[in-house]
């Protein structure tokens, strides 16, 4: 048979944590500084790019959004006047 071991969790309560508040915030800065050493910003041409992308799609969702809804209207005003006669 196996032998185990039963580890008793001692519940954290707010002192352990005030006291390890400082430290936790030093590894939680030095985190922050190494990752933001990863961020890259975007160039002139990549940002113009995108923003026409966004300009075009939002235009044709417009577009297509505009025609359901005429469409879908004017069914509706179609079969609600079919209905009242």
């Amino acid at each position: 048979m196996a032998k185990t071991i039963a580890v008793v969790d001692q519940p954290i309560t707010g002192m352990d944590r005030l006291k390890t508040g400082p430290a936790r915030l030093g590894e939680f800065l030095k985190d922050v500084r190494a990752e933001m050493k990863k961020v890259v910003s975007p160039s002139r041409a990549e940002v113009q790019a995108t923003t026409i992308v966004v300009i075009v799609t939002v235009f044709v969702f417009a577009a297509y959004f505009g025609a359901v809804d005429y469409i879908v209207g004017h069914l509706m005003d179609f079969i609600f006047s079919h209905l009242a006669k």
